[in-house]
Order: C-alpha cells, then structure tokens, then sequence
C-alpha cells in the first residue's frame, strides 16, 4: 500500500535544532546557548501583555498598523516601508519562497545562520557556500559566485555564529558588486548592539534602490524571544510580495502589544548595548587569560575556540555538569568552538570562574 509523499527537498536538510534549555538535574539551569536578550522583557511589556487577556477572544489587526507605526518611530522609517512577521524567520523563508525556487541559487556565507540553508532548499533552491577570511564574510568570495541562476544573497551582520561584521565600505562593494535583479538579504537581527561608527545596519542600501531588503527581530535586546516578532524594512514592491504570501493574522495581539511597549520603554536599547558591550568585552579578556582563543563578536555572544573538537565537547561537559548551557557549534562547521551568550554579569563571572576551573583543573 502507497501513502502519500512530500517532496524530496523536504528529506535535504536536517530539522534546526534551537540552544537547549533544559539541563537534567538542574531546576533552573543557565542558559546561555540562544543569544537571548540578558534582562528579559521590559517590564512595560510584561504589564502590556497582561492587559491584552481581554482581548484574545479578538483577531489581531492583521496589517500591524500600530506596531508598524512604532518601529518607524522608533529607528525613523517609512511604517509603508515595513512588515511584520512571526519572528524574522517567517520572513526570511517567505522571501525564499517568493524569489527563489528549483533553477535558482542562493548565495551565503560557509559560517553563515543555518535558516538561510534549510529555507533554501526546501524551497528548491541550489544552495552555495562562500569561504570566509578568519571567520569573516569575503565578499569577494560571495560575488565570485554568482552566475545567472543567482537570485539572492543571504548575510548576516553581525554574524551568527561568528559574531563578525562587516563595515559599511565592504556592504556597499557587495551590493555594487550584484547585478540588479538579485535581491540582497541583510539579517540584521544583532544590529541593536553593534556600537562602532562603519556600521549601518542595511537602512542605507534598502533605501537606495529595491533590490535590498533589511530584517530585525525583538527576540535579542528586547528580551522577546517567546513571543515570535520580528520585521522587514524593504522596498514597497518587496513589502507588497510580503504581505501576498504571509499569513492573514501572522503577529498575534499579545505579540504586537509587547513589541509596541518594549520600543517605547524608557532607555531599555541603551542599557542592554552598555551592559552587553562591558560584559562582552570582560568575559572575553578573561576568558584569553586562560589561554583560549577568542574569535572577536559584535553580537551579544563571544565564539571561544578550544583547540581541538575534543577539547571544545570536554569543556560542554564541565559546564553542563556545573548547570551551565552553552551552545555547541560543531553543526556549523566549527567543532573546536563553543558559543557563549552574554548574560548577566553574574552569569558571566560564573562562565569565567567555571572555564578557569576546566583549563586549570
């Protein structure tokens, strides 16, 4: 007897496996495997999400005019330039879907976040991997290979998970480098705590043609993670094929009121990129002082290379026994490394304290 068979693209990847969350042993072990925001929600969006109970029995406003309208205020842009989605993954599988497909390529870095590859071939797309210089996006290497099938380009920036970035000076050779008709994806979901003056990130080129598109997302600063929300700024012609294939009612009420209140809570951004710039840059000097190689992040983790696979999963292990979680990233390519999301500073000095027992134990 035959049973019904999905397409063979959906047998060519491997499901996304998530930072784990759950530590046997540990009622409530550290996590630091997902690179989410280190303070949580804001408390006006905790108090926005209890008043949305009433509510719930009510469809959400499905064009997210409000929350539209907020995010513009917010980083100063065109609400008519922005759509909103479950999360920027939703987005970024449906400009997949929309642009690409069996016969087309999709251009990415080899270190580059793993959703670009899986929504890619399950799309049908011919997926290519670009070699990077020191765990850095070459654009170089990326224009080398595109050919006519060519219809997007994937890139994080910061980088997940190298944490690496590239300056405005090398986003504008890529794009100037792309024929016309290829549409460049700039995945700026770390942008919020990238504080250096070279850095833009993707507004600029969104607004300088249509053929660039720039998302975000409030599951890092903004401490949102569970509630799924994320956005695109695009030009209107992308924005109309988003709000074609997205879902009627993609952001659901409580999402939208907690993403309008998090923008709006007083200093919230500034403190998280503060705190998130001081503790970064201490864990990683402590951290080198035990004579491991950190790869430099402008992102809210640090990548720390252990030398060896074995060392690297050696060094999970005495964490994860000490109810710390980190994230093994062997899964991308990177086996001697482990990622560490930057928490509290309590959080931090215990991943330092912990490490400088495994190196000296």
């Amino acid at each position: 007897m035959s049973a019904p068979q999905p397409r063979p693209e959906v047998f060519s990847v491997a499901s996304y496996v998530g930072g784990e969350s759950v530590l046997p042993g540990f009622e409530k072990p550290i996590k630091l495997s997902s690179n989410e925001g280190a303070f949580g929600p804001p408390p006006s969006a905790l108090a926005a999400l209890a008043a949305t109970g009433e509510k719930l029995h009510r469809y959400p406003d499905g064009s997210s005019a409000k929350l539209r309208a907020a995010i513009g205020e917010k980083f100063g842009l065109d609400p008519a330039k922005i759509v909103c989605g479950n999360g920027s993954d939703e987005l970024l599988s449906l400009l997949i879907q929309a642009y690409g497909g069996p016969g087309t390529e999709l251009i990415m870095s080899v270190h580059g976040f793993s959703i670009y590859e899986i929504a890619g071939k399950l799309a049908g797309c011919t997926v290519l991997k670009a070699a990077e210089q020191n765990l850095t996006t070459d654009v170089g290497a990326m224009l080398a290979l595109v050919t006519p099938q060519t219809k997007m380009l994937f890139l994080a920036n910061p980088n997940n998970p190298t944490g690496t970035l590239l300056p405005q000076s090398e986003m504008l050779r890529l794009r100037a480098g792309l024929p016309e008709d290829v549409l460049l994806v700039i995945d700026a979901a770390y942008s919020e705590y990238v504080d250096r003056p070279d850095y833009d990130p993707g507004i600029a080129l969104v607004d300088a043609g249509e053929n660039t598109v720039m998302t975000r997302t409030f599951s890092k600063i903004f401490g949102l993670g569970g509630a799924r929300l994320g956005w695109a700024y695009a030009p209107l012609p992308v924005i109309d094929v988003l709000n074609r294939m997205r879902a009627p009612f993609n952001v659901s009420v409580t999402a939208a009121a907690a993403g309008i209140a998090a923008l709006a809570e007083p200093g919230w951004l500034e403190a998280g990129r503060a705190h998130n710039t001081q503790a970064r840059t201490r864990l990683e000097a402590r951290l080198a002082q035990l004579g491991l190689e950190i790869h430099p992040s402008e992102a809210n983790f640090t990548l720390v290379d252990f030398g060896s696979p074995a060392r690297a999963a050696a060094a999970d292990q005495f964490l994860r026994a000490r109810g710390l979680i980190v994230r093994n990233v062997k899964s991308y390519g990177l086996p001697s490394c482990l990622r560490i999301t930057i928490g509290t500073d309590d959080e931090c000095n215990l991943v330092a304290a912990t490490l400088n027992a495994f190196v000296h134990g």
